[in-house]
C-alpha cells in the first residue's frame, strides 16, 4: 500500500499553531507600533496610554521584538511554532507576575498598570494553550507527531482497519488486520494457479 505523502499527518495541529501565533503576532505588533509612532520616553514608568494598555518606549519596542518572533514561527509553523507558543505563553506569564510586583515602585520600568498586568496573563495562558494543544496530553492519535517521537518504536498503523500495534513485536512493526474474504479467495487463486 502507498502512503499519501502529499498531506503531513499533523497539518490540522500546524493551522492551530500557526493562526495563534500569528494572530497574537499581529496584536503585539499593533500595540508596539502605536506607542512607537507617539514616541514615547524610553524608560518612563508612568507611561502612556495605548489601547486601553499603560505603555512606553521599552514596552513598545519589547511588544514588537515579540509579536516579530511570534509572526516568524507562524511562517516556519510546525513544532518550532509550538515551541515558541508555549515559551512566550510563559514569558508573558511570569512577565505579569513580575510586573505585578514591580508595579508600584521605581523599577516598574516598562510602565505597567493593573490593565497590562491582565493583558500579559491572558495571552500568556492563550499562547500556552495554543501550543500545547495536540502535544501534552495522554490520548494523542498514532499519527500525532509528538507521539511518534517519544514512541518511536510504535510505528504507524495507518492502512489497517484495527489500528492495532503489537506491544511486544520487534521493531515495533504493526500487528496485521484481518484479511477478507475476498483476500482470502485471491490467494487461494493464486496458490492453486
Amino acid at each position: 500500500m502507498d502512503l499519501d505523502t502529499t498531506r503531513r499527518a499533523d497539518r490540522r495541529l500546524d493551522r492551530v499553531y500557526r493562526i495563534g501565533a500569528g494572530f497574537t503576532g499581529l496584536v503585539l505588533v499593533g500595540f508596539g507600533s502605536a506607542g512607537m509612532m507617539i514616541r514615547l520616553p524610553l524608560f518612563d514608568t508612568r507611561g502612556e496610554v495605548v489601547a486601553g494598555l499603560s505603555t512606553n518606549g521599552a514596552l513598545s519596542f519589547l511588544s514588537i521584538a515579540i509579536g516579530s518572533l511570534l509572526l516568524g514561527a507562524a511562517i516556519l509553523g510546525g513544532k518550532f511554532a509550538s515551541t515558541v507558543c508555549v515559551t512566550v505563553g510563559g514569558a508573558f506569564l511570569v512577565s505579569g507576575l513580575v510586573n505585578l510586583i514591580l508595579m508600584s515602585t521605581d523599577f516598574n520600568v516598562l510602565a505597567f498598570s493593573v490593565p497590562n498586568v491582565i493583558f500579559s496573563y491572558v495571552v500568556g495562558l492563550v499562547l500556552l494553550t495554543i501550543g500545547m494543544y495536540g502535544r501534552f496530553t495522554g490520548n494523542l492519535p498514532s499519527d500525532n507527531p509528538f507521539r511518534r517521537y517519544r514512541h518511536p518504536e510504535e510505528g504507524t498503523d495507518a492502512g489497517t482497519d484495527t489500528g492495532a500495534h503489537a506491544a511486544g513485536a520487534p521493531g515495533g512493526n504493526a500487528v496485521p488486520g484481518p484479511r477478507s474474504a475476498r483476500e482470502r479467495e485471491d490467494t487461494s487463486e493464486e496458490s492453486r494457479g
